[in-house]
């Protein structure tokens, strides 16, 4: 009858050993990943101040 009793603690040891405490805290920056929504374009950013001349005033 000994070993009975024995089955039922070593589960709960098992059991209490993995669910006993609550996990730890996430941070919310943690949470979150920023990525641009598109690839940068290099060609978006290049003004030249001579080219409207060229295209509207000629």
């Amino acid at each position: 009858m000994s070993d009975k009793r024995e089955v039922p603690d070593v589960t709960e040891a098992a059991r209490r050993a993995r669910f006993g405490k609550l996990p730890e805290r996430i941070r919310l920056e943690d949470t979150v990943e920023e990525r641009a929504a598109i690839a940068p374009d290099p060609a978006k950013d290049t003004y030249n101040p001579d080219e409207w001349l060229v295209r509207y005033c000629l």
